[in-house]
Formats: C-alpha cells, sequence, structure tokens
C-alpha cells in the first residue's frame, strides 16, 4: 500500500489527477480529520483510514492529502474530530461518518435511515458515502448549453421520478422514475411545444426526511450540492447518476430544451439541533449554518429546522463552485433558487442591502448568460418579489400567481391589478426598469394546488400527510366551481373545464416568461392535497391515460404554445424583446364598450387591443370573469376581417383552432360566454 502523501488545499473536495486523488476538506474548528476509503456502499469498516496531520496535512482551515492509486468511482467518506460544545455550536462527532460537502457522486446504502446519524454510536455500515468522480471522462459529442433568448422561454415544472413513474407511461419498468426514463419522454415534451423544464431537486436529498411511514418525494431535502440524486438512476455503479443525468441533459439539448435546476441553497436535510450528522453539521457546524442564542439553536427561515450560512465567505464559495460545476461540468441552463429572499440574510439573520453570495453568483463570468430564477420569499416572511437584489435575475411572480387565481374566481376589484400582470407586471417591475421577461407567469407549481384542483376544491384536503390536515397553505385563492372535489355533474365540470383553458390562455398570452407544471395540461389531480411533498405513489405521479380523458385540455395548450413559439421565434431574429415589441404597438384597454374599460370595484372583465405593426397584426383579446355572457364591441372593421383563434366559452375542437385557420367573425360586436377567455386577429396592411 503506497502511503498517503500531503497533497494540497486546493481544489477542494477529491479530485482525480495523475497516479491518484487529491482530497480537501474545510474545517475552522476541527482538531482532527480522518480519511476514510471503502469498498462498497454498505461496508462496516472502512478499506483504509488515513488520519491527516494537523500540521503537516492542514493549511489554513483547509485539511488535505493525496491518496496514490485511487481512481474515479471509490467511495470515500470522512470523520472529523473537535469539541462537542452544543451550546456553543460545535457538534463534532467521530463516530459518524461524512459527506463530502464538495462529492460529486453520492451512495446510499439500502439500510440507510437518519436515525442512525442521530443516535449514540458508529453509524458507517448505514451512512452515505461520496464518491470520486473525474469528469474529463465523459464524452459530451460536441453538446453546449442552448442559452435560449427569455422571449423564447417556455418553462414546464417537473419532477425527474414522477414524470414517468407510472405503470401506463410506456417505459420498461427498469427504467422508471429515471433520468433515462424521462429520456424517453423527450418526444412528448417537444410536441408539447415546451422549450424548457425546470427539474425539482435532483441535488442529492435525504429521501426520509418527512413524517414516519412517508417519504419525501419533491426533494427539498440537500445532503449535496454537487451530487445528482443517486435514486433517479437506473445504473446501479456508483458513478451511474453522473453519466445518466448527462445523458439526459445531452438528449434535451438534442431536442432544443433547457435544463433549469431546482437548487435549495436556504437548508440542509440535518434539521434542527435534533437532526442527523450526514455532512455540514458534523465538519464545521458554525461555518455552514445561521445559529442564534450563542450557538446552541438553529436559525430557522426556512421552515425546515434549520438555514444555511449562505453569505459566509466559505459557503458563499461553495454555492458559487457549485453553480460553477453545473454549468461547466453538467451543462445545464439555469436555475431556480428555492426560497432565494434566504440568500440575502447575514449571518445573524438580518437581511442585507447587498448580499454578497447574490452579486457572487451574478456576476461570476462562468454563470454569465445562466437563467437565474429567484422564488424571492422565505419561510419567515420576507418578501422580495419586485424588489430582489441583482439586473439579471428573473422572479416567480408571487403577484401574477394570486391575481390571475382571484381574477378568475371572479372576486370583486382584481381587474385592475390583472391587467398589469398581463402586461409584465409594469407595477411590480418597472421601478426598478426591468423588462417583462424578468417576470416568470405561473398560476400553479409543485406548491399548492394542481390546475384542475385550484378549480375543483374550496379549501385543502392534506390528511394523508400525517399533521391533522395542519400543514401546506390555507390561502389557495381557489373555488371549486359548486362541488367540492369529484363530481358527476356536467355543468360543473364543464366549468371547470373552461376555468383551466381560461388560466392556462391568460398564462400564455402574458408577457414574461410563462410556467406551467407537470400534469396541467391533462387536469392531473392531487385529490385537494396543496402540500403532496411527502407521498412518492401513483397520486402524485403523471397518469398517461389522462392524455385521453382530457385530450381537449392538451390539445389546447399545444396550440397555444404553438402560436407563442411563432411569434417568440420572430421577435428573436429582429432581437426584439416582448416589451419592447408591446411599447411599440397602438394599443388601448376597452370595457364592453370600446375605449371605456371599467376599473371598477364591480368589474369582472377587461378588453384589449394592439397593433402590431412589425408584425402586420393587430389582436383584441378578452377576459371574462363575469358569470353572464357580455357583448363586446370590436374595434372598426378594415379591409381585413376579425378572425377567431381562441374562444374558451365553446366546444372543442372550436375553443382554439389552428392560428392560420381561424374563421372570420361577422358584424360589429362579439358574445363573450360567461367566465371564458377570448382572443381575435386580423391582419394589417
Amino acid at each position: 500500500m503506497t502511503p498517503a502523501r500531503t497533497g494540497q488545499p486546493f481544489p477542494i473536495g477529491s479530485t482525480v489527477t495523475d497516479g491518484g486523488a487529491n482530497f480537501s476538506l474545510f474545517s475552522r474548528t476541527a482538531t482532527g480529520v480522518e480519511l476514510l476509503l471503502f469498498d462498497r456502499q454498505d461496508d462496516a469498516r472502512p478499506a483504509r483510514a488515513i488520519a491527516l496531520d494537523p500540521v503537516a496535512n492542514r493549511t489554513y482551515h483547509y485539511w488535505h492529502t493525496f491518496v496514490p492509486g485511487v481512481k474515479s468511482g471509490q467511495l470515500y467518506a470522512y470523520r472529523v474530530h473537535g469539541p462537542q460544545d452544543p451550546a456553543r455550536g460545535l457538534r463534532f462527532d467521530p463516530t459518524k461518518v461524512l459527506i463530502d460537502p464538495y462529492a460529486r457522486g453520492i451512495v446510499v446504502p439500502d439500510r440507510y435511515t437518519p436515525g442512525a446519524a442521530r443516535a449514540p454510536g458508529d453509524n458507517a455500515a448505514t451512512a452515505m458515502k461520496s464518491v470520486v468522480v473525474d469528469s474529463s471522462e465523459y464524452d459530451w459529442e460536441g453538446d453546449t448549453p442552448l442559452r435560449l433568448s427569455s422571449a423564447r422561454t417556455i418553462i414546464y415544472e417537473a419532477h425527474v421520478r414522477g414524470f414517468t413513474r407510472h405503470a401506463n407511461s410506456g417505459i420498461k419498468e427498469q427504467v422508471r422514475g429515471t433520468y433515462a426514463g424521462f429520456a424517453e419522454k423527450i418526444p412528448y415534451l417537444k410536441d408539447l411545444g415546451i422549450t424548457a423544464v425546470e427539474l425539482l431537486p435532483i441535488h442529492a436529498f435525504d429521501t426520509h426526511a418527512c413524517p414516519a411511514g412517508l417519504v419525501n418525494y419533491w426533494g427539498y431535502q440537500p445532503v449535496s450540492y454537487f451530487a445528482p440524486h443517486p435514486q433517479y438512476s437506473s445504473r446501479r455503479e456508483p458513478l451511474g447518476p453522473v453519466n445518466e443525468f448527462r445523458d439526459l441533459v445531452k438528449a434535451l439539448h438534442r431536442a432544443g430544451i433547457e435544463v433549469i435546476l431546482d437548487v435549495v441553497f436556504n437548508h440542509t436535510a440535518e434539521g434542527n439541533h435534533e437532526g442527523p450528522s450526514l455532512c455540514f453539521r458534523g465538519i464545521d457546524n458554525p461555518t455552514y449554518y445561521i445559529l442564534e442564542d450563542g450557538g446552541a439553536r438553529f436559525a430557522d427561515y426556512s421552515g425546515c429546522g434549520n438555514t444555511l450560512n449562505a453569505n459566509h465567505p466559505v459557503v458563499r464559495r461553495m454555492i458559487v463552485d457549485s453553480l460553477r460545476y453545473w454549468v461547466t461540468e453538467m451543462h445545464v441552463d439555469g436555475f431556480r433558487f428555492d426560497l432565494a429572499s434566504v440568500l440575502s440574510r447575514d449571518s445573524n439573520g438580518r437581511p442585507l442591502p447587498n448580499p454578497p453570495v447574490l452579486w457572487d453568483i451574478e456576476s461570476d463570468p462562468a454563470l454569465a448568460g445562466t437563467k437565474l430564477i429567484a422564488e424571492a420569499w422565505d419561510a419567515a416572511g420576507l418578501y422580495q418579489v419586485g424588489s430582489f437584489v441583482g439586473d439579471s435575475w428573473k422572479e416567480w411572480n408571487g403577484r401574477f400567481r394570486d391575481d390571475a387565481r382571484d381574477f378568475f374566481r371572479g372576486e370583486p376589484g382584481t381587474a385592475g391589478r390583472f391587467a398589469d400582470r398581463m402586461l409584465g407586471s409594469h407595477e411590480v417591475y418597472g421601478h426598478k426598469g426591468r423588462e417583462a421577461e424578468q417576470s416568470i407567469n405561473f398560476a400553479t407549481c409543485h406548491d399548492g394546488f394542481s390546475l384542475n384542483d385550484l378549480v375543483s376544491y374550496n379549501q385543502k384536503h392534506n390528511e394523508a400527510n400525517a399533521e391533522e390536515n395542519r400543514d401546506g397553505a390555507n390561502d389557495n385563492r381557489s373555488w371549486n366551481c359548486g362541488a367540492e372535489g369529484p363530481t358527476d355533474d356536467p355543468a360543473i365540470e364543464g366549468l371547470r373545464n373552461r376555468q383551466v383553458k381560461n388560466v392556462l390562455a391568460a398564462t400564455m398570452l402574458s408577457l414574461g416568461v410563462p410556467m406551467i407544471v407537470m400534469g396541467d395540461e391533462v387536469r392531473r389531480t392531487q385529490g385537494g392535497n396543496n402540500n403532496f411533498y411527502c407521498h412518492d405513489n401513483e397520486a402524485n405521479w403523471f397518469d398517461w391515460s389522462l392524455l385521453d380523458t382530457h385530450a381537449d385540455v392538451h390539445r389546447f395548450l399545444k396550440l397555444l404554445l404553438a402560436r407563442r413559439g411563432q411569434r417568440d421565434a420572430t421577435n428573436e431574429q429582429q432581437r426584439v424583446s416582448l416589451t419592447q415589441l408591446i411599447a411599440r404597438a397602438t394599443k388601448a384597454w376597452h370595457g364592453v364598450k370600446l375605449n371605456q374599460p371599467d376599473w371598477g370595484e364591480n368589474s369582472r372583465s377587461i378588453a384589449f387591443s394592439a397593433d402590431l405593426k412589425s408584425d402586420n397584426l393587430t389582436f383584441y383579446l378578452v377576459l371574462n370573469a363575469y358569470w353572464e355572457p357580455l357583448e363586446f364591441e370590436l374595434p372598426p372593421a378594415t379591409s381585413e376581417p376579425w378572425l377567431r383563434w381562441i374562444d374558451t366559452s365553446l366546444p372543442s375542437p372550436e375553443d382554439i383552432v389552428e392560428w392560420r385557420s381561424a374563421p372570420p367573425v361577422a358584424g360589429s360586436t362579439y358574445p363573450v360566454g360567461p367566465r371564458s377567455v377570448v382572443m381575435l386577429y386580423r391582419h394589417t396592411t
């Protein structure tokens, strides 16, 4: 056995070089570090343990060594020694086997549970372990991130496992619910017309971080910020998840679809003071977490028991290194930052006017051109929609979501607000000079009701979550259309179908970047559960039989996306943003009478016309949330007739038609049905 050598503090993590691998770990307060090399993921003892000398193997606070003969695929972990003084935030426990924070791969023993990482005693046999990864071994075959413009971006929020796990997915059983299975459904995504998938967390996470008897399905409990989740891989070898995820990215890029990762830099799976020691807590707890009461307690701005100390220099570096790795080595196109407002807090939890980590991310040259999307709020009430720090950050527009829901369920006083949301939320973003594309417009996402349930339930029904229906949001702004849950009443079912199409139409016709969630195009239901994070079963998976059951909704969205793609492709060729396009247009607001919009408290309908000279096109859009039909005056006729593209009050296939097959409309008015959306257009010369 060749002796280990001193090694180097940089790069951090494990790095394969000629003849072996270098290992480097940061710990400011540790008194000793052991590097453990394992042969198998469930081994109770390491094949080799290397004690790092605190003088020879330590530079500054980096513990490092070079081990000859180590190759890509080697399993390893650490034991870290130091004082156990929880009152000061020091939680060292050398009996616990710990993941490398920079590990590019993770393996999970079949017997893993977080309980062994909490209880006294050695947990080597059941502990997760890190994998040495040599990134240079993969052949990208010329692939590069796509860098599609925001004007061409249509986001589909999807769950890797849930997308193909169902038995009716048409995927072979051994690859259902995996990166490989997802890749097999790329033709479906391409046919639908989306241009980007936003994947719920694929950073390795702890599936046990949830109530007993359930499973953490969504993945918002990370244990590593560099390793792809191993249980989404159909390959069992240690390097399998890394390469299978890369295969998925490469396949999506070949189809012209970008990959956006939902990243969770606000907390980890280690939880509060009673949580397991998996990685950060046992390596350098005061560095990685925001602590309170002199270090005795974990601050909780995430709602998950702890808060990552994101603006500490070491944690900032780790976050940027992670993002840079996923862009340069894994070729992803962007990131959606869960509870991004946490990243604006300092080590005491106070909001910073110019958070260093956010500027580090935005200004990093390796990330230039990467899509950066903020969920601009956190669990402690810091709400920054419209005021998130930075120049190029996009935001999940929670105001669009809330106002769209209120408008279509007929709430008073919403017409003016929703009109602004449709035109890029100038009221929200105009003060910063931002363009419409910085708003991610959505009405539903993974967190909350599905679109079907938004129009089918007045109340959440989360009893299955084992928290007595206390979890999940109470402010859903939903309306069940006359019956709670499933119904055989054809009138109620018809209204629900129309409301689904109304919301989809508004989302896709608004100025901004539209986003839909997996399954909304076929009215996927969660049975009224608005916090479906802890169920890995058919109720949470994409049911492919719904493509037949709700073929009309799928067709409706597909035709919406086809036209948006045509329009935005033209705009990109002209290098014109949506904001610039609408700014150049001759436009006007209307009510039932031309040029007489009703912005009053009781108004539940708005109409908008715009003359797009660059496209030789005039369109007329009516959004009617009133429960009775209304007759709307049309702008005066020209030599070209008005053509009807959308009317959600009509049965399929008349509710939407192929753009170039739109039938003409006669007369000077148009009857708009109750609770419906109408889009007319005509060509100009």
